[in-house]
């Protein structure tokens, strides 16, 4: 009886929750607390309905319970004293009517409508706005919605409660946008629901190519959607699109989880009510009148589709006119890779190829998987093999999907073996960086600037046919907008690989950049409180960000640091090398000479962090190196086997640490925790 009871507490919850949080919200005109209410009533439903049995009406009684709860709320804050009045005499005439076995929850459509558009609201990151959607419009779990993402629970947490926090410091109105903020706040929340639908369609990462739970999700939150803005055209073009989307998930992949690309799809599988609903909604998307959207157009061109008998049906002229259409008002790059495939189908794979090509230098695509994916579909089309199988390397080597990634390896395979005429680019830059004239430092540092070039070009990219151009391609696109210095390390690091292997200058047309780095500004005062109040703060990040924040020494120092050049009682440690920024050029001297100094924050956390170590560095990183990326000595901890924490990795942590801190969405650079010496 008991679990049957928990099932039927979960499908109320699932069902009623959004309603129940959006109702609570127009309340007390906060989401944070609405959900708690929420919660409370769920509680409550956990511990009586096992004891009293289920209520003829679930929805109805979770509602009235979260309501009393919410009214006690404002009656205890001794706030809005006539709306106090005003509810509960609400409360007391719609009681009887909520409790018979036909009564529906007192919500209005409407504040579901608000919920929705709060949650999605712009102010917030598209990360956050995902999380906290599924959460409260979805009735989703932390734990479910980490799964979903495969991130940790912890993050999830973390996205919840800081945009929550967010939407009640910007003290937002609990409104339906109207006028011309409508078209963006619906732009935002429409955006919003197909990432949810995409990361379930076509999974960014893990095993799986689908995770069905998350599409479910999408397709019952355009739905409700389209119920509550019937007359918006764009939103019954998302549903079209979703639904027609969905129809082929059955035939997307083999027995064994492989993708099975489009026009080799069983048709005879697609779900023809899906398809059905689909067009109806693309019916009433045109019936709603204006010019067509980008959801809308997307969903035309998933008819056309859906329309083909056969693969060879397809009208692909009239999908490749769609997307030029599709690119005039949605001009980002993924869609102008698509019309090239398009155009491929249409009219040839060069003049595919023409289109792809134009996208090698956009900074966007330059790690997306599918650009040398359709590079090598267009190639192969042509019958250059070797340079298709080439690409389908390298998209394998970017795809962050396990089954996509197999998918893309098999690819290569079928286009043959024929080994390549020489050395190849990624045991080239193996070979160089594994000489013992290069002192770790210059290895770490050439490591990057290589490491690039491998993920832009592919490690099968023969080293002979490595060309100015190709560099140039990769500056422009991964360091175009960088520092002179930076620009200037990376440009020494190809020229140094050249000379090495004996090849003609490969940064021809990269002329060395002039010019000084601004110094960063340190944060004040509330931005260290607001940084050192973060939640669930790792005790390693903790402890970096006090060290530099209380000595003042540069990063590259701090993170040299090893255990037997601290000494605790007189807080301080001796560096090794002189302090040098993470683009190579000398930091200015210190007045502290060589050694590092610290105060009491830092002093408190560092026994903590060495836990009883006696040597090695005193910043580690989070797992052993693997056996072809071993390090010098000198950074490989002798206890735990584990390596040097390195620059970038740190200035990586704190950026995402911090992006919710940082107006701008970047989030803070490290070198802006040194104290202003004006405080000094």
């Amino acid at each position: 009886m008991l679990p049957d009871v928990h099932r039927t507490v979960d499908a109320a919850w699932k069902l009623e929750s959004a309603k129940i949080v959006a109702s609570l919200t127009r309340m007390v005109r906060d989401v944070g607390l609405a959900e708690e209410l929420a919660q409370d009533a769920l509680v409550a439903a956990l511990e009586q309905w096992p004891v009293s049995g289920v209520p003829d009406n679930p929805g109805a009684w979770l509602t009235t319970t979260a309501k009393r709860r919410a009214l006690d709320h404002l009656r205890r804050a001794q706030r809005l004293e006539r709306k106090q009045e005003q509810l509960a005499h609400e409360l007391g005439q719609r009681q009887d009517r909520q409790q018979g076995p036909d009564a529906r929850p007192d919500d209005e459509p409407d504040d579901v409508l608000r919920l929705l558009f709060l949650s999605c609201h712009p102010v917030l990151p598209t990360e956050a706005r995902a999380a906290l959607t599924l959460r409260l419009l979805g009735g989703l779990t932390t734990e479910e919605i980490a799964r979903a993402f495969l991130v940790t629970e912890t993050v999830i947490t973390q996205r919840v409660a800081t945009a929550k926090r967010t939407l009640a410091e910007e003290n937002l109105s609990f409104e339906l946008p109207d006028g011309d903020h409508l078209a963006e706040r619906l732009s935002s929340v429409l955006e919003v629901v197909y990432l949810i639908f995409n990361e379930g369609y076509s999974a960014t990462s893990g095993d799986d190519l689908m995770r069905p739970g998350l599409c479910l999700e999408a397709l019952r939150l355009g739905r409700l959607l389209a119920e509550l803005a019937p007359r918006e055209p764009e939103v019954h073009g998302l549903v079209a699109l979703m639904e027609i989307q969905a129809s082929r998930a059955a035939a997307r992949t083999g027995p064994s989880g492989e993708p099975v690309p489009l026009h080799e799809q069983n048709r005879g599988r697609w779900d023809q009510l899906l398809i059905r609903r689909g067009f109806t909604a693309m019916l009433k998307a045109r019936d709603a009148g204006g010019a067509p959207g980008p959801y809308t157009l997307q969903a035309a061109i998933a008819v056309c589709h859906a329309q083909a008998r056969s693969a060879e049906d397809t009208d692909w002229a009239r999908i490749a006119a769609l997307y030029e259409a599709l690119t005039s008002v949605l001009p980002t790059p993924v869609v102008r890779l698509n019309r090239a495939v398009a155009v491929g189908k249409a009219y040839g794979p060069q003049a595919g190829l023409d289109l792809a090509d134009a996208l090698l230098t956009d900074p966007v695509l330059r790690d997306y998987h599918l650009l040398p994916g359709v590079r090598g579909d267009l190639l192969a089309g042509l019958d250059r093999f070797d340079e298709a199988r080439v690409e389908f390397r390298r998209a394998a080597s970017l795809a962050r999907n396990a089954a996509e990634r197999s998918f893309l390896e098999r690819r290569a395979d079928e286009l043959g073996t024929a080994a390549p005429a020489g050395p190849v680019l990624g045991r080239a830059a193996e070979e160089f960086l594994g000489r013992d004239e290069l002192d770790p430092a210059t290895s770490r540092s050439y490591g990057q600037t290589l490491r690039r070039l491998r993920r832009t070009l592919g490690d099968q990219q023969p080293l002979a046919s490595l060309t100015a151009d190709q560099v140039a391609r990769v500056f422009a696109t991964a360091w175009g907008e960088a520092a002179p210095a930076t620009w200037n390390r990376h440009r020494a690091a190809v020229r140094s690989f050249g000379a090495w292997a004996s090849l003609d200058d490969l940064t021809t047309g990269l002329d060395r950049r002039t010019g000084t780095r601004p110094r960063a500004r340190p944060l004040d005062p509330a931005q260290l409180d607001a940084v050192w109040s973060l939640p669930d703060l790792p005790l390693r990040e903790e402890t970096l960000w006090r060290l530099l924040h209380e000595s003042g020494a540069g990063v590259t120092a701090v993170l040299a640091l090893n255990v037997e050049d601290l000494d605790l009682d007189d807080r301080r440690a001796r560096t090794r090398t002189r302090s040098r920024t993470p683009a190579g050029t000398p930091a200015p001297a210190r007045s502290r000479g060589d050694w590092v100094g610290w105060r009491s924050g830092t002093a408190r956390l560092l026994p903590r962090l060495l836990a009883g170590r006696t040597r090695g560095p005193v910043f580690l990183s989070d797992r052993r190196p693997g056996p072809a990326r071993t390090p010098e000595a000198a950074d490989l901890c002798p206890d735990t086997g584990r390596r040097r924490l390195s620059y970038e990795r740190a200035e990586y942590l704190f950026k995402q640490a911090t992006v919710p801190l940082d107006p701008a969405r970047d989030g803070y650079t490290l070198r802006r925790l040194r104290p202003d010496p004006r405080d000094r």
